[in-house]
């Protein structure tokens, strides 16, 4: 985005902060808009000088000034000059994640500086301030999109809580791999090896209500997509029995490919290793699956590790200071630096050129499924090193946009498209501005 566009974003932040504030007072419960243009990006309809009249909680009125009466008790906000726009949605985040340099010792063993038990209680213990992040960056709404069972408690306090997004949350992965440095008790990616395994897993599960059921659809050499395939059908298919949607991680072609074959809802990243023909193409748009690049991510461990780490000024601005401290991998100790970090540091370049060969592929893939008519919902697996919870949407944006997507189309994926992703009752009623249907306002 261009900064004139940015400070355009902000502006709108700043207009749905005080709207929120303003609801929270009984003096004030009716709350008009007024002289601010309105962007739906749904259907890319504006409304200029438009007002839009608030009660409670709901929107009961959008329109002119000679369309929507004002009742005399109402505070007005006058919003002229600037945008109002549908909240954000981020439609992948990882709330036991905390973007830090510490929360993945899988990836980078650090636990002899900080155990991941602290790490771990330390998430915890932040949990409303990182609701309040995204909520300082226009994010109302998440999807976490796989954790440890207690991510059903995050759902469950985000959603009792006035400053925090709305969140839909999975449970556990369901993996083709293991990952036991994870695991603390309540681990967050299980190791799934059989059919009849997975759909066990996807029975408990379901007791939880989860909004997605995810697959990690892990490819190596040693275990191509196929191998992994027949629990993947399993479980889609037992939890689509349960009305349960799917989401599953698949970055090489043939397991993206595979999956959708098998029915996934969304694909929660892009296909990296290789161009997306024809063939997938179709495949997504007959099957109506949803996709979230997550282009963020993919260079945030590797500039992390590399000391080449830029972050916006956004994230610098929201995100929160502990864990940005954190990412400046030169003030390790020297004796417990982990082998990949090490080699980061030795050779950045190299980090930075198997970045963009990622983006080569990744930026061109994401342009064709636009082009196609994919449906495409925001998202950033924030929580992943570096991926910086709230304020890491807009580094997506960026990187949306030299894919070459236009700005309304980088509006409607994080709004309109990403509530389809969010889903259930409240999918339907957020990602626009527009009057709640159940509601009706008397003059």
């Amino acid at each position: 985005m261009t900064s004139g566009y940015s400070s355009g974003m902000h502006r709108v932040i700043l207009i749905l902060l005080a709207g929120l504030a303003c609801l929270t007072t009984v003096e004030a419960r009716t709350v008009a808009l007024t002289g601010g243009t309105i962007i739906n990006p749904g259907d890319g309809k504006t409304i200029p000088k438009a007002t839009v009249l608030l009660d409670g909680e709901q929107i009961v009125a959008v329109g002119t000034p000679n369309e929507v009466k004002i009742p005399a008790e109402a505070q007005r906000i006058d919003c002229t000059g600037k945008f109002i726009l549908p909240g954000y949605i981020d439609t992948h985040v990882h709330f036991f994640q905390s973007a830090d340099l510490f929360t993945r010792p899988d990836v980078a063993d650090l636990t002899k500086v900080r155990p991941y038990g602290e790490e771990v209680a330390w998430i915890k213990s932040h949990l409303d301030d990182t609701f309040v992040r995204y909520l300082r960056s226009g994010i109302t709404s998440v999807v976490d999109v796989g954790g440890p069972l207690w991510n059903f408690e995050v759902r469950a306090r985000a959603n009792a809580t006035a400053k925090a997004p709305r969140v839909a949350a999975a449970g556990p992965l369901i993996s083709s791999v293991a990952r036991p440095q994870l695991d603390l008790g309540d681990p967050p990616i299980v190791k799934i090896e059989t059919p009849e395994k997975g759909r066990e897993f996807v029975r408990q599960l379901a007791s939880h209500h989860p909004d997605y059921i995810k697959i990690w659809y892990i490819v190596s050499p040693e275990q191509p997509a196929a191998s992994f395939r027949p629990v993947v059908q399993a479980v889609i298919e037992e939890s689509h029995a349960r009305k349960l949607r799917v989401a599953v991680h698949a970055t090489e072609l043939e397991a993206a490919r595979a999956a959708v074959e098998e029915g996934a809802d969304l694909l929660v990243h892009s296909v990296t290793d290789q161009p997306v023909d024809a063939a997938f193409v179709r495949l997504m748009k007959e099957r109506g699956t949803l996709l979230t690049p997550t282009l963020v991510v993919f260079e945030r461990y590797g500039r992390t590790f590399a000391n080449r780490l830029t972050l916006t000024p956004e994230e610098k601005a929201w995100g929160n200071p502990e864990v940005i401290a954190t990412l400046d991998v030169t003030k390790l100790p020297g004796d417990k630096v982990p082998e990949r970090i090490a080699t980061a540091l030795a050779h950045p370049d190299d980090v930075l050129g198997r970045i963009q060969k990622t983006y080569d592929v990744a930026l061109k893939n994401l342009k064709t499924l636009e082009d196609a008519g994919i449906p495409i919902a925001a998202g950033t697996d924030a929580g992943n090193i570096g991926t910086i919870h709230g304020p890491a949407l807009f580094r997506e944006f960026q990187l949306m946009k030299e894919a070459g997507l236009t700005n309304i189309q980088i509006l409607r994926s994080t709004t309109a498209t990403a509530a389809k992703a969010f889903g259930g009752p409240t999918g339907a009623r957020i990602g626009s501005i527009t009057p709640d249907p159940t509601r009706t306002w008397w003059s």
